[in-house]
């Protein structure tokens, strides 16, 4: 019997489908960068009060208390959009991708588990050998963000293989997973049982219309919109409803889930999260703010140090309980260069920023500047590894590209 190969190629559909996801993450990527490079120059400029004023700015009906500052719409409204396509993805992986194989969900469930414990591990660890302020935070360095990563593969340039760049976007959806159940569980404050009924409600009247195959825009659109008020109003953070939402969407038969993603998803790359980036990337460094504050450092080496050795860590793990092997070609010195990659933190991380410590808050504004920092650091280290390896990434790539039977499949999807 052939051991099982870690790393190695799914589905020809499988691996088309993730190509497409992947070009639309690359374009988000770049203009993530673009608004975080735009915010640090603003909050950092003369003109740094306006930016303040401009993200302090309520809009929204009082009477349903939902007069909220533009950096909160953001976080709360539009990254509710990010994480309804984050679900999107989550399901169809599980249902009716290649990771419904329990042999190759291992690996990235088990990658992205090591991913968050060790960051989470160090941060608390530094926190415990400084002042003990900002322990709240531990969660702050435990999510990839593909969109930057990808970016950072295209500005890197490299031939990474196909395998390689599914893993890592199957391990930063199963991140994300992640990273709502904390925000869910950790960073509830105060929970409102009666909204959070209501909301349930709203959410299983859209998931039985959907479930039904009606894709009505002014059915669907104000039930979403209902559901998000309502989780908002309990005091469970108000992304929760998009994954919550998302988890209703069919990914079989008439395939909502793949309409749904084809339409909602270059809205969240493309506008949403770099939106949410520029009202939350904007602090003004030095002062308390400096490289040299503990939370600061804590968030650098959880990912910049944690990440990589957690990932690592949980692939050995998974090979050596299941016998499983390393793909033909790869090596541990890849798996490295993805767990560096995983260093990225970038949405999420900054999201749970405000979460833990306040938005605006001293520690908030520590542990941004580590994620930034730690994030470029992590960047750096994974462009000198991978451009290494490029030579024989690119040769790997070469001979997939070649290797095709006359329907144009590389005869590598048929093994």
């Amino acid at each position: 019997m052939q051991p099982h190969r870690l790393l190695s190629l799914g589905s020809w559909p499988e691996a088309r489908r993730i190509a497409d996801v992947l070009r639309a993450e690359t374009v988000g990527g770049v203009l993530l960068l673009a608004a975080t490079v735009l915010a640090l120059g603003w909050a950092n400029s003369p003109w740094k009060d306006f930016y303040q004023d401009l993200a302090a700015f309520r809009v929204g009906p009082a009477e349903w208390h939902l007069d909220l500052p533009l950096s909160a719409w953001a976080a709360d409204g539009l990254l509710a959009i990010f994480f309804f396509v984050a679900g999107l993805e989550l399901k169809r992986e599980f249902v009716a991708g290649d990771l419904r194989d329990l042999r190759r969900a291992a690996l990235p469930v088990a990658a992205a588990v090591g991913g968050m414990l060790a960051p989470a591990l160090i941060y608390l660890a530094v926190i415990s050998a400084g002042d003990g302020a900002g322990m709240r935070g531990w969660a702050v360095p435990t999510a990839t963000d593909i969109a930057f990563a990808l970016a950072a593969l295209g500005v890197i340039s490299t031939h990474l293989p196909g395998a390689l760049r599914t893993f890592l976007l199957t391990l930063a959806v199963v991140d994300d997973l992640l990273a709502i159940t904390i925000i869910a569980i950790v960073y509830t404050a105060a929970l409102h049982p009666v909204p959070l009924l209501l909301a349930l409600v709203a959410i299983a009247a859209f998931g039985l219309l959907v479930q039904r195959g009606v894709t009505r825009w002014w059915l669907l659109i104000p039930l979403a919109v209902t559901a998000w008020a309502l989780v908002h109003a309990s005091g469970v953070h108000a992304t929760v409803a998009g994954v919550l939402l998302a988890f209703t969407v069919p990914v079989r038969g008439a395939d909502l889930a793949h309409r749904f993603e084809h339409r909602l998803r270059p809205l969240s790359a493309g506008f949403a999260v770099p939106v949410f980036a520029f009202f939350a990337a904007g602090v003004t460094i030095g002062g308390g703010a400096g490289l040299g504050a503990t939370v600061t450092l804590a968030a650098v080496l959880a990912l910049v140090i944690g990440k990589p050795v957690g990932i690592m860590a949980a692939a050995w793990l998974v090979q050596r309980f299941t016998r499983a092997r390393l793909a033909e070609g790869l090596s541990w010195w890849d798996v490295l260069g993805l767990g560096l990659l995983g260093g990225i933190g970038f949405t999420v991380s900054l999201l749970v920023s405000e979460l833990a410590y306040g938005p605006g808050s001293a520690l908030d504004e520590q542990a941004k500047i580590g994620v930034l920092a730690g994030s470029l650091i992590a960047v750096l280290l994974a462009a000198v590894l991978l451009r290494v390896r490029n030579r024989h990434y690119r040769r790997l790539c070469e001979q997939e590209a070649t290797d095709a039977d006359a329907d144009g499949i590389p005869d590598a999807y048929q093994r």
